[in-house]
């Protein structure tokens, strides 16, 4: 998915020997959380709104404050999952854009990157999510691809979306007729189904078990 086109360049970045006043005067109009600072065209760092807001010497220029400057940027051949990872990881909205030579190319706005995202087919296409569980030494994403592949179905895509101790959780977005057999063959393959389907033929057989266990103890 390519997303330069999205590359921003409407508010001219801060420099060294801008004033406090100025910065803070762009951090009033724009709702950003961090601006680049350059020097030759060259990122030296972002300053975070938080902090250019208390300062008190506004007759000052930013160059006294460079210990201030925090340093993230993305690359122009990054993805969008980066980028999403980048935003969160420097909790912020902006996101300064580099192109090989390190020169500034301008940067992403947190909205755009999500508009694109979610109209993604990953995002858009009719599909069902499910979440499956195994040791993190014993799963495999060609195994996962060959499951769904092998039910007929078609894997939009998978990531871990979380791990705890030992093991780990990966949520799926696919497309499938037959889903319980999908949940059939993985947890066949050992492999915990995480996500509640209605549908879970397995889950409804084990709750009519329990169900009837119980009523033959309360006789």
């Amino acid at each position: 998915m390519n997303i330069t086109n999205h590359i921003l360049t409407e508010i001219e970045p801060l420099r060294l020997d801008s004033s406090i006043k100025s910065a803070k005067k762009l951090f009033k109009e724009y709702p950003l959380t961090h601006f680049p600072v350059l020097e030759n065209n060259k990122l030296l760092g972002s300053f975070a709104e938080d902090d250019i807001r208390i300062i008190e010497h506004e007759k000052g220029e930013l160059v006294a404050y460079a210990h201030l400057l925090s340093s993230f940027f993305a690359d122009e051949k990054a993805t969008v999952l980066e980028l999403l990872k980048i935003f969160a990881d420097n909790d912020t909205n902006i996101i300064p854009v580099l192109n090989e030579e390190k020169n500034y190319l301008g940067y992403y706005d947190l909205r755009d990157v999500l508009d694109v995202f979610s109209t993604s087919p990953f995002m858009t296409e009719v599909s069902e999510t499910l979440i499956v569980k195994k040791s993190e030494n014993d799963f495999s994403m060609s195994e996962i691809a060959q499951i769904v592949e092998v039910n007929k179905g078609k894997l939009l895509g998978a990531y871990i979306s979380e791990k705890s101790d030992d093991f780990v959780h990966i949520t799926l977005k696919i497309v499938s007729f037959d889903i319980n057999e999908m949940m059939y063959t993985f947890r066949r393959y050992n492999y915990e189904i995480i996500s509640t389907h209605e549908n879970d033929i397995y889950l409804e057989d084990l709750k009519n078990r329990s169900e009837y266990l119980q009523k033959y103890l309360e006789m």
